[in-house]
């Protein structure tokens, strides 16, 4: 095990990686019931979609990820894309779910390609050194809200669009509660202190009634929503078919690839960061297996019925926890497998019991922010978009994408337009369509 995944190598150990592993399964988990729910309106049975999300999603493609590219990177079906594959599937796609995980099934496809013939690669490092610093610090911010929405800490506000919640609710003394254990156990170096963290909330939810009993032990597992893209339509076609044909659809698999093209890039950044393998320029070491894994991940998660597969930034609690190794990653993902058949038991873990654990690695991402130049504004402004940007559009890709553009409309006004590589104008225009395609 040691020499498969170089554990050693990377000053980590086998205990610490199996630890790593459980933390990221656990700041996940809440993925098994919520994908279910929100694609559900879609008319897929949530029986099926709660087996395909632990075995596919999170279980096999966690996995490969360790495996294929040994690093703590754990999947699942992304939160945002599967409400607009919902969505579509009920408008665009005349209420056939199956059409709707074509589109998923193409854009992935298309993605691998674009990884094959490195050009994924290639704009990640044309990306400038400064909007990769800009992109942890944002990463960390959205993290961080993550946490505290999901513990009902941070709220929509009566007349604002923000503001504290209720400091009697009982998610809200969760959330309290698991940050303050986190921060007190980190501050005295405790190892595993965001794993306990989770624990000790899980606990002290049960008199609040956060954290219910299960409904049973064991589900039972089905496979029906395998295989979606191949499956015929009303009028006799394969739903692939329907997609290739349907300009429409063409074009919101170009707005689902941009989402993942760049939610993928800032996620595996701050993993890198605190699973250290960020390079001092910001680049992410051996990124291409990363980016494959990634990619056909998004194919397999149309293919499987529950939407794209994406890498879930939750990631970054595993490896703020010490996971260094793709260990990490088949830990989490054999757990996934495991909750296929116990997915009643897991989701008692609830969301506001993992909040001291983002809002800690939000925490730590926000280090990266001494690296920016602030009192230069070709460099500070475009970075203080995606800083600002990606939490408070509360999507990763949109964030990035107003940093790229103010990069290269601050570089034009200050005359510095040859600085800006082919690769970023190129993302930028990209961009420019994406919002006003999405």
């Amino acid at each position: 095990m040691d020499e498969l995944f170089h554990v050693s190598e990377r000053k980590s150990t086998i205990g610490t990686e199996l630890r790593a592993g459980l933390t990221t399964f656990l700041a996940m988990a809440y993925i098994i019931a919520v994908n279910p729910a929100v694609l559900s309106g879609a008319g897929i049975d949530a029986g099926a979609l709660a087996c395909a999300t632990c075995l596919g999603a999170g279980g096999i493609m966690t996995i490969c990820m360790g495996i294929f590219a040994n690093r703590p990177l754990a999947c699942a079906s992304g939160l945002g894309i599967n409400a607009m594959i919902a969505g579509i599937a009920t408008t665009m796609c005349g209420g056939d779910w199956h059409v709707a995980m074509s589109v998923i099934f193409l854009e992935g496809i298309v993605i691998l390609l674009l990884v094959l013939c490195g050009l994924r690669e290639a704009i990640m490092d044309a990306i400038p050194v400064v909007l990769r610093h800009a992109i942890s610090v944002g990463l960390g911010l959205f993290i961080a809200m993550i946490g505290l929405c999901d513990a009902g800490i941070i709220t929509a506000g009566a007349g604002t669009l923000v503001g504290l919640g209720d400091i009697a609710s009982p998610t809200f003394i969760v959330g309290i509660i698991s940050i303050v254990v986190t921060v007190a156990l980190a501050s005295r170096n405790v190892p595993g202190s965001l794993l306990i963290g989770i624990i000790v909330a899980v606990i002290a939810g049960i008199p609040l009634g956060v954290t219910h009993a299960p409904e049973g032990l064991i589900a039972p597992l089905d496979f029906s929503t395998f295989g979606a893209p191949f499956a015929s339509t009303a009028d006799g076609n394969l739903a692939i078919v329907k997609v290739l044909t349907d300009p429409m659809l063409l074009v919101v698999a170009f707005s689902l690839l941009m989402s993942d093209f760049f939610d993928t890039m800032g996620t595996a950044m701050a993993v890198a960061k605190q699973g250290e393998f960020l390079t001092e320029d910001g680049n992410v070491e051996d990124i291409r297996p990363i980016l494959v894994v990634d990619s056909v991940a998004a194919a397999a998660g149309g293919f499987m019925g529950v939407s794209s597969i994406t890498t879930f930034v939750e990631s970054t609690s595993g490896a703020a926890d010490g996971g260094r190794t793709g260990l990490t990653s088949v830990t989490t993902g054999v757990l996934f497998i495991l909750a296929a058949f116990f997915s009643p038991i897991v989701t008692i873990v609830s969301s506001a019991a993992t909040c001291g654990a983002l809002v800690y690695v939000g925490y730590l991402m926000m280090s990266e922010a001494s690296e920016i130049d602030w009192s230069d504004v070709s460099q500070g402004f475009p970075a203080f978009m995606i800083v600002a940007g990606v939490p408070f559009t509360y999507s990763i890709s949109s964030g990035i994408g107003l940093g790229f553009i103010a990069y290269v409309i601050v570089a034009l006004f200050k005359g510095e337009a040859s600085k800006i590589k082919p690769l970023m104008w190129i993302a930028a225009l990209a961009f420019l369509v994406y919002f006003f395609v999405a």
